[in-house]
């Protein structure tokens, strides 16, 4: 039944003609059947090789438990108060600094060579895949199918699974290799497809850009993302302050944007000096003066304005740039402080 049903569906599609009135009539397992068959169309006509298609699609199936994650993500039913807790536990921050403390010699090269902080690429790698432990085993292509065919953000993970299918094509990596998280992430620096193939790094030179289990390439891969992003290794990520409590709110980037570049115009608009901050009565947490340094900062408010309020710098943009999600950028910043502090020895 199903077979034939997928049959009809590209002969139509084929022909040009109109959806059959019998077509809405489907099952929810017909119409995802429909839907593969109709990109793998599209892939051959994108000049994806047939073998390579039909290797890809073998076993494709609907995992709802993907698109279950995708519409329960942190922001939409915790707040910082409960998710930061969860991700830095102590024994994860212990373990950061251990971490640290073991690769110290590789992360200054690679740090020095790309202009950022090495508690930086430890706080990614810890927080992305629990140090390369948590990688993700969902096949890559089944979830950014899923993901296209869901809707929510459809057309972005078809772009994700067309850079997917180029990175086997382009023999960086094998199918088998792809396995991740619901997102499409993969390796130990959680990378979408699109972002391997702009930022993966084959540092050690052995012809691989392995971010599934060579450390060089993992923190090598993470700082050129940042570097190419515009990381500032004079600056650090932010920090939380207090306001008074008649302050004016709308002075903050607004807690819903629509999008990258409205959230991007909306921090242009609000940044000014340390100095103007500071004149506002925003103040340390312990109620001491922010740094006298001349720099710009944006105010953001992850939980709005009953929750906490953070000054945020220019590395704050390039972590939005690599998840854009305040918890995910807030986490990375307070796991990278106490990797840094107080030193490593």
């Amino acid at each position: 039944m199903i077979k034939n049903f997928a049959k009809r569906i590209c002969l139509a599609a084929m022909l040009g003609a109109a959806l059959p009135a019998w077509a809405d009539t489907a099952t929810d397992k017909e119409k995802f059947e429909q839907f593969v068959v109709e990109l793998k169309q599209e892939a051959i006509s994108k000049g994806y090789d047939k073998s390579l298609i039909d290797e890809a699609f073998k076993g494709v199936e609907f995992k709802e438990k993907v698109v279950k994650a995708d519409r329960n993500q942190p922001e939409f039913i915790e707040t910082l108060e409960t998710y930061l807790p969860k991700r830095v536990p102590e024994w994860k921050v212990k373990q950061a600094r251990e971490k640290f403390a073991e690769h110290r010699v590789l992360l200054e090269k690679i740090g020095q060579e790309y202009g950022v902080q090495p508690r930086f690429i430890v706080a990614l790698w810890g927080l992305e895949s629990n140090f390369g432990r948590i990688q993700g085993n969902l096949p890559v292509i089944s979830s950014l199918v899923t993901l296209s065919y869901d809707g929510r953000r459809g057309a972005f993970f078809k772009r994700q699974l067309w850079d997917a299918l180029d990175i086997v094509k382009n023999g960086e990596a094998r199918l088998d290799q792809l396995k991740g998280s619901w997102a499409g992430a993969m390796g130990q620096a959680q990378f979408i497809p699109s972002s391997f193939k702009a930022y993966a790094v084959d540092y050690d030179g052995d012809g691989i850009k392995d971010i599934w289990q060579n450390q060089a390439d993992v923190f090598a891969s993470a700082a050129n993302y940042l570097k190419r992003e515009g990381w500032n290794d004079n600056l650090t990520w932010g920090r939380q302050v207090k306001v008074p409590e008649d302050f004016d709110f709308s002075l903050a980037i607004p807690s819903k944007t629509k999008g990258r570049s409205d959230w991007t115009k909306k921090w242009k608009a609000t940044e000014v000096s340390l100095a103007e901050w500071q004149r506002r009565g925003v103040r340390r947490m312990d109620g001491s003066d922010l740094p006298n340094v001349d720099i710009k900062a944006a105010m953001l408010l992850p939980d709005g304005e009953k929750g906490r309020v953070y000054l945020a710098y220019d590395n704050y943009k390039v972590l939005m740039h690599w998840n854009r999600s305040y918890y995910f950028v807030t986490t990375v910043g307070y796991l990278a402080d106490r990797i840094g502090y107080p030193v490593v020895k």
